[in-house]
């Protein structure tokens, strides 16, 4: 049941932050490559990118990806949040009854592993299609997919079953880095308000400021894994399925820095926490909420 809870929580808040995921993905395919001044900058900031999106592709493009992106998160998240919830329970979290940050970010790489492993084709197919844009703001490749269904399909025929895991090396250190920095955090938080005595025992703001914190802590750190992972999954390939700009994670990593600066490993962050924010938030509130209302 943890691992239901957990996929039902994450998608829950898939919902409200789908459209920040859209300007975030097109923040960190702008200008790939490119030295800065070299290229239009459709998008200048987080609310400068939604309403051209809006003006441009219509409102409904903000929610592009959104049946990929709730599967996605269902069956990542379920398995993360559900085995992190049994590393919790088995007490391989905590130290003397209290909550441990270095073994709560242990077991959030952990749980972390698996999941993007088993979605990365959903998680591809979720990149191509919010990246899809009219050509006048159009960033990055751009692959002209009718739906999940028909992207599936063209990239098995295409490329076989290694096409639909093409990227997925970039998923794993992205979870991970994630998912340790915030179930660690989150756990962190919510004891230190705890022994501060600073929110009521049980209270729901416990969870939310909890996941407040750790959302902020998660970011900072997922920022560079994530435009990697972004340029993976979408970069343009030849007939045997392999990438034209980047061979794997680290020659993308050099290429990003090389041409753009660091600066290039921060594109969308911006855009990033105003999504990652509100889903950390959401997901570990739902996720908390959930678990006290089935167990008890």
């Amino acid at each position: 049941m943890d691992f239901v809870l957990g996929g039902a929580a994450a998608s829950a808040a898939c919902i409200f932050t789908n459209p920040l995921e859209v300007v975030k993905t097109r923040m960190q395919l702008q200008g790939e490559l490119r030295l800065r001044g070299s290229y239009t900058v459709h998008y200048r900031n987080v609310l400068h990118a939604a309403l051209t999106i809006c003006r441009t592709d219509g409102v409904l493009a903000l929610q592009r990806g959104l049946l990929p992106g709730l599967l996605y998160q269902f069956w990542m998240n379920g398995i993360r949040l559900g085995s992190y919830s049994l590393l919790e329970a088995a007490g391989y979290t905590h130290t003397g009854g209290r909550a441990s940050a270095a073994k709560g970010a242990v077991a959030g790489a952990l749980a972390g592993v698996l999941g993007p492993l088993l979605v990365s084709p959903i998680y591809m197919v979720k990149t191509h299609l919010q990246a899809q844009s009219k050509s006048t703001i159009a960033v990055g490749h751009q692959y002209r997919h009718q739906g999940m269904l028909h992207a599936l399909v063209t990239i098995y025929r295409r490329h076989g079953i290694i096409g639909l895991w093409r990227g997925s090396s970039s998923a794993v250190p992205r979870v991970m880095v994630g998912s340790a920095v915030q179930l660690a955090t989150f756990s962190e938080t919510k004891q230190l308000t705890r022994d501060m005595q600073l929110i009521p025992p049980g209270s729901p703001l416990e969870p939310l400021v909890a996941g407040m914190v750790s959302s902020l802590f998660t970011v900072l750190a997922i920022a560079p894994f994530d435009v990697v992972s972004t340029r993976l999954y979408n970069q343009p390939v030849d007939q045997r399925g392999k990438g034209l700009f980047y061979r794997g994670n680290l020659d993308c990593f050099a290429k990003t820095v090389r041409k753009e600066g660091l600066s290039g490993l921060y594109k969308g962050t911006g855009a990033s926490y105003f999504r990652l924010g509100p889903h950390t938030v959401l997901s570990l509130f739902f996720w908390d909420e959930l678990r006290k209302f089935y167990w008890e």
